[in-house]
């Protein structure tokens, strides 16, 4: 009978000794921090509209295992993408780039009626090193709106929907200009227009937001309404990521075709700082385009410390997308996050707290983040 009362006893142990804790979340663990950086936003999280998914990265012999964090994350509720929508873009151009045999990313183009001459390398450079929207818009002429859709969304990256170009006065233009192309130094060939279809109304929570807005200087008392613009949720900026950071983790139908060369590229681009590219570093300090951890600061980023990212922001939004990596404590993981800026509730009156809340927000959120991976096994 004791014998019996023993086994037991040892059995009860060993089940209680297996039974592993409930990882917390680390969003939330980050979000209860102290730092005022944190705590303004906190303290009134929905005003801001925050959304944030962090993956945890593993490894097991040659295997990666990625563990999703999410807070608020839910695709039907809209927030403008801004520049983020440039990403893809970048992707799709290189894509289309490998399907001709006469062109290549050093190819030198210009847009009919403009008068920069560019090629596709360089404009992808600029894209991810200032966020430059000529540079975006030509790829947008290269592309056109449906081939951009079409390429990202066959890759199971959904909802996504780009549907106009960035700060230029024929956005909503359906039909893209032709390229000049040059074949060699003195001649060119003519790209055909592209007609995409007209884009329709969107239909999710949050495609009208505040209470009024600005249209040349006059002050409409009503909703903004997003309907016709760009749509790129958290979840398919988060995947495509992914896919571009680690693309054997996916089947080959969700994979970009890209070759080699051309993935070295783009992540060379990713990370690559203003002042590498040519940029005035005075202007364009290293933390220009970079949110986590480094945005509230001019201060050099350390070389250990690579972040392969897009950012955006515009109509009080602010977007970063990024794999962040520290070669020297050999940590690395991925973080999207957005929040909203306009504590006014007025939209294009350019009245936004960037510097005050959110961008401060989003380092300090990166810098928890970082320091919840230094602390793992």
């Amino acid at each position: 009978m004791q014998s019996q009362k023993i086994y037991f006893l040892v059995f009860v142990c060993l089940i209680f000794s297996c039974k592993k804790e409930e990882p917390k979340n680390p969003l939330l663990e980050a979000l209860k921090s102290e730092n005022r950086k944190i705590s303004v936003v906190a303290d009134s999280i929905e005003q801001h509209e925050v959304q944030i998914r962090y993956t945890k990265i593993d490894r097991l012999n040659d295997s990666i295992i990625f563990t999703d964090y999410d807070f608020q994350v839910e695709k039907n509720n809209y927030f403008y993408p801004a520049s983020t929508v440039k990403f893809p873009a970048a992707v799709a151009t290189l894509e289309k780039l490998n399907e001709l045999d006469s062109l290549n990313r050093y190819s030198n183009f210009y847009v009919e009626g403009d008068s920069i001459k560019s090629n596709f390398a360089r404009s992808i450079e600029e894209i991810f090193a200032v966020s430059d929207n000529d540079a975006n818009n030509r790829l947008i002429e290269f592309l056109g709106f449906d081939d951009l859709n079409n390429r990202i969304r066959l890759k199971g990256l959904q909802p996504f929907r780009i549907a106009h170009r960035l700060s230029t006065i024929n956005a909503d233009e359906v039909t893209t200009k032709p390229l000049v192309i040059y074949l060699n130094d003195s001649t060119t060939t003519t790209s055909e227009s592209i007609t995409s279809k007209i884009p329709e109304q969107l239909k999710f929570n949050g495609v009208k937001k505040g209470d009024g807005f600005y249209a040349g200087d006059s002050l409409y008392e009503e909703p903004f309404d997003f309907g016709l613009k760009n749509y790129y949720p958290i979840n398919s900026q988060h995947e495509l990521l992914k896919r571009i950071i680690f693309p054997n983790q996916f089947p080959e139908e969700e994979r970009f075709k890209l070759n080699k060369n051309q993935h070295e590229f783009l992540l060379h681009a990713m990370h690559t700082l203003p002042k590498n590219t040519g940029y005035n570093q005075a202007e364009y300090y290293d933390s220009y385009g970079k949110f986590f951890m480094y945005g509230d600061t001019k201060e050099p980023i350390p070389d250990y410390i690579k972040i392969y990212n897009k950012v955006g922001y515009a109509y009080g939004t602010l977007t970063d997308c990024a794999y962040i990596k520290d070669t020297k404590n050999n940590i690395d993981f991925l973080v999207t996050a957005t929040i909203l800026v306009n504590s006014d509730g007025v939209f294009n009156d350019d009245n936004y707290e960037y510097d005050d809340i959110g961008i401060p927000f989003l380092a300090q959120l990166g810098r928890e983040l970082y320091d919840y991976e230094l602390g793992r096994k």
